[in-house]
């Protein structure tokens, strides 16, 4: 494995035909997609549920897609180049010792490590450690991590139980593998993130047009106890609200622990151009416009506001899909 990562270009024709062999039992209507089986689907809640239950994991995926998997012996400053500079928030972890799938590397995994190291270390102590840190030392006790996240699906399981898992776990994607049938092992195929899945339904499941209900009456998202900051609250303080509340949050750029002690609004300053700004819904919004949303744009949370443009509340993806499959 070059430099203890690789980049994986997966066609998509490994799975289609096992897809279309478990799916060939089924009586679609092809004008809508909707499934005439002898279920009452009497919501469009419930029809969005057996969309879900129709579809393998891998249908989400796009016919050609690339995979970045990193080595657990990489560099973490490596790793984060590579985030990076592929505009990705998380990887894939292999051991290569092992010759197995070893989690996720995500956002959190920084957060902590910047978190440990402003508490216990200065900052030129803290560069000349990182330059020598491992990936998999990032879950060494002393750092106060989480064990990692060994949770996973096979491709050819349903969106559904896909959706269940993420749910369950709070989690925010979930790595597709697999099981090379000759040698036994683990073949990390992609990862399904909760905006690829809700993505998928915005675009293929025509039943969205049919939630309608509003905000204020299907009662989702967060409207008490909501955790504010300033423009003048320091970096470092949103950090430890992050990991206090398990917020999720976005990727920390390379050379930025020395900013630690800023205030956020010079912070966000510094933040790339491309930057797709806040989204925003009132709570006579529903569900439909939300995933017209989601259709257009790469959405990940919604800032629920009133007339006057007050904070109401936060919409998330875990909301939305935990609303649709419970």
């Amino acid at each position: 494995m070059t430099d203890s990562f690789v980049y994986l270009n997966h066609p998509s024709s490994r799975y289609q035909s096992f897809s279309i062999l478990e799916n060939s039992g089924k009586n679609w209507d092809s004008g809508d997609n909707r499934i005439k089986s002898g279920e009452q689907q009497n919501t469009p809640r419930s029809r969005v549920c057996a969309f879900l239950k129709q579809h393998s994991s891998y249908d989400v995926l796009p016919v050609s897609y690339r995979i970045i998997v990193l080595d657990t012996s990489l560099l973490v400053k490596k790793a984060l180049a590579a985030l990076i500079q592929n505009g990705v928030v998380s990887a894939s972890l292999w051991d290569s010792t092992n010759q197995k799938f070893a989690g996720m590397l995500t956002v959190s995994d920084f957060i902590n490590l910047i978190q440990y190291y402003y508490k216990h270390s200065s900052y030129s102590d803290a560069l000349e450690e990182i330059e020598q840190f491992q990936i998999q030392q990032l879950r060494e006790s002393r750092l106060g991590s989480p064990p990692p996240q060994l949770m996973s699906i096979h491709p050819l399981k349903s969106l559904h139980e896909a959706c269940k898992l993420l749910v369950e776990a709070r989690a925010h994607r979930l790595p597709l593998v697999d099981v090379d049938s000759e040698t036994g092992q683990e073949m990390i195929v992609s990862v399904l993130t909760q905006y690829r899945i809700l993505k998928f339904i915005a675009m293929n499941c025509k039943e969205t047009k049919d939630l309608r209900k509003p905000l204020s009456e299907i009662k989702i998202g967060v409207y008490d106890n909501i955790a504010t900051a300033r423009m003048s609250t320091p970096v470092i303080e949103i950090v430890n609200l992050f990991v206090e509340r398990k917020i999720s949050s976005t990727l920390v750029r390379a050379g930025a622990y020395q900013g630690m002690d800023l205030p956020v609004g010079e912070a966000i300053l510094k933040r790339s151009e491309d930057f797709p700004g806040v989204h925003t819904c009132t709570l006579n919004d529903c569900l439909h416009s939300m995933f017209d949303l989601i259709r257009k744009a790469q959405v990940h949370r919604l800032i629920v506001v009133d007339a006057e443009n007050n904070l109401k509340g936060i919409v998330s993806l875990s909301d939305i899909m935990k609303y649709l499959i419970s």
